[in-house]
C-alpha cells in the first residue's frame, strides 16, 4: 500500500502543471503495478481496478455511436430529469459559466443529454467527444464525472490524470447522481466540466447540493401529485366498506379506510383491473383511477393462498439491481435501493439466516450497529411480506431463490462499500462464523 494518498485540497492549491504531472506519476505506477509513494484516492483507485478488470485501454479513446437527433429528443422528453432541468441550471449554469465550466446532464446510461455553459468551453467539448447523445457510460470511457457517480451512486471530482484514459487528462470535472426519491432508482447524473486549471476543490460541494435540490423537487412534485390523487380518491373510499386505499403507479399510498396507513405497495409489473395477490394485504382488487389505482382489500381471502413462490435478485445490471417475485397470482418487480439490494444479497447468499450483529458485520464492519440493520430489515420485510423471516433474518424456506449475478465479480454491487461485498468481488472467501441464533 502507499504511504499516503492525494486529496482534493492538496491538488487545488498546487500549480495547475505541477498537480497533472503528480497524477500521470501515480497513474502510471498503479497501472505499471507498482506501489507509489503517494496513492489515488479511494474512489479513484476503485473505478481504476474496474477498469483495469473490464479491459478499458487506458491509452485510448474509445467510443461507440452518437445516438441520432430523434432519439435524442426521445430520451429528453421520456427523462425525469426534463422536470428539473430549471433547477439544474439555476444552480450551475451561472456558476459554470464564470469558471469556464460547462454543465452536462445525463441519463442512467450514461448518454449525454442537456449541455450548456461557456461557448469556448463548448467548443472544446466538441472536439473531445463531450456531446449531447455520446456515451461517457464508465465501462465505455473509463473513469470520469459523468459515468463514475451512475456506477457508484456517489459524487465525484475528477482532476486530469485522475481519468483513466489519458486522452481526458487536460479536464477537470465534478459529478453527482440524481436519484429518484420516490423509489430510489437512479434517473442519471449531472456534472460541470472543463479545462485542468479552471479546478476548484468547492465544485463538488456545489454539484451535490444541485443535484439535492433536483431531488427535493422531485419529492415536491411526487407529494403535490399525491394530493391530487387523494383528491379524487376520497369520494370513493368514503363510500367503500371494509379495508381500501388509492396509491400511485408505484404504489406509493395518498388515501386509506379502514386500515392504518401502510408503506409504498409493491405493484404487479403491468397492474390491470381485477384480482391479484399484493404484499403484504394478499388477495386485493384494482380499480384504475386518474393517476392510480384503487386498491380494495379481500378480507375473505386467505393472505397467503397466493404468495409468491419464487424471488428472483437480479444484480447483473451495475447500477440498476432489482427483485422480481413469481408465484399464482402474477409477477412484481422492482428496483432496490443500494441497501436493500445489499441485504437481499447476503440473505440468499446464506439461506439459514442471519442475526442482526451479523448483517452489521457485513455490512459495517462493526457488529455493534443492530439498530440500523433492524430499521432497514423492517422497511424491506414491510415490502416483501411473506417472503422474509425473522429470528434469524433470512428468506422463507418455502421461497425458491435465484441470484442472477454480474459476469464479472468486479461488477458486484460496485457502489457497496461493505466488507462482505467487497470480498466477493475479490473472491476471498468469508470468514467462519458461529451460526445465527
Amino acid at each position: 500500500m502507499p504511504h499516503e494518498t492525494l486529496d482534493l485540497a492538496r491538488l487545488a492549491v498546487m500549480d495547475a502543471t505541477e498537480a497533472a504531472r503528480l497524477l500521470r506519476e501515480v497513474r502510471l505506477a498503479t497501472l505499471s503495478g507498482l506501489r507509489p509513494e503517494v496513492g489515488p484516492r479511494a474512489e479513484i483507485d476503485e473505478s481504476w481496478r474496474r477498469m483495469l478488470s473490464s479491459g478499458v485501454d487506458p491509452d485510448r479513446d474509445r467510443r461507440s455511436g452518437i445516438l441520432g437527433l430523434d432519439e435524442i429528443e426521445r430520451r429528453r422528453r421520456s427523462s425525469p430529469l426534463l422536470e428539473v432541468l430549471p433547477v439544474l441550471r439555476a444552480g450551475l449554469l451561472s456558476v459554470a459559466e464564470a469558471a469556464r465550466h460547462i454543465m452536462v446532464v445525463a441519463d442512467a446510461d450514461g448518454r449525454l443529454l442537456w449541455r450548456e455553459g461557456s461557448t469556448a468551453v463548448l467548443r472544446k467539448g466538441d472536439a473531445h467527444g463531450f456531446v449531447p447523445g455520446a456515451d461517457w457510460a464508465e465501462s465505455q470511457v473509463g473513469t470520469n464525472g459523468v459515468g463514475t457517480p451512475l456506477v457508484t451512486r456517489r459524487p465525484v471530482q475528477v482532476h486530469s490524470a485522475e481519468h483513466f484514459v489519458a486522452s481526458h487528462h487536460t479536464w477537470t470535472c465534478a459529478g453527482a447522481p440524481v436519484i429518484d426519491p420516490r423509489d430510489g432508482r437512479l434517473l442519471g447524473a449531472v456534472d460541470v466540466s472543463g479545462p485542468l486549471t479552471s479546478m476548484h476543490p468547492a465544485m463538488l460541494a456545489l454539484v451535490t447540493a444541485v443535484a439535492g435540490l433536483a431531488e427535493a423537487e422531485l419529492r415536491t412534485r411526487h407529494h403535490a401529485a399525491l394530493e391530487r390523487l387523494r383528491s379524487v380518491a376520497a369520494p370513493l373510499l368514503g363510500r367503500v366498506g371494509g379495508r381500501a386505499l388509492a396509491v400511485d403507479d408505484r404504489g406509493w399510498p395518498a388515501a386509506v379506510t379502514g386500515m392504518a396507513p401502510p408503506d409504498r405497495l409493491t405493484l404487479p409489473r403491468q397492474p390491470r383491473a381485477g384480482r391479484t395477490w399484493l404484499p403484504p394485504l394478499g388477495m386485493c382488487t384494482l380499480e384504475p383511477l386518474p393517476g392510480g389505482w384503487l386498491v380494495r382489500v379481500d378480507d375473505g381471502a386467505e393472505a397467503g393462498a397466493a404468495a409468491p413462490g419464487r424471488l428472483v435478485l437480479d444484480l447483473s445490471r451495475r447500477h440498476r439491481p432489482s427483485v422480481r417475485l413469481s408465484g399464482a397470482a402474477g409477477d412484481w418487480t422492482y428496483e432496490l435501493s443500494p441497501r436493500h439490494a445489499e441485504l437481499l444479497y447476503l440473505l440468499a447468499r446464506d439461506r439459514a439466516g442471519l442475526s442482526a450483529a451479523q448483517l452489521a458485520q457485513d455490512l459495517f464492519a462493526d457488529p455493534t450497529r443492530t439498530v440500523t440493520v433492524r430499521a432497514e430489515m423492517s422497511r424491506l420485510r414491510r415490502r416483501l411480506a411473506q417472503v422474509l423471516a425473522h429470528r434469524p433474518y433470512r428468506i422463507a424456506d418455502e421461497v425458491d431463490v435465484e441470484v442472477v449475478l454480474p459476469e464479472r465479480p468486479c461488477d458486484l454491487l460496485p457502489h457497496s462499500t461493505a466488507p462482505a461485498v467487497r470480498r466477493a468481488r475479490t473472491g476471498a472467501e468469508p470468514a467462519a462464523r458461529e451460526p445465527a441464533p
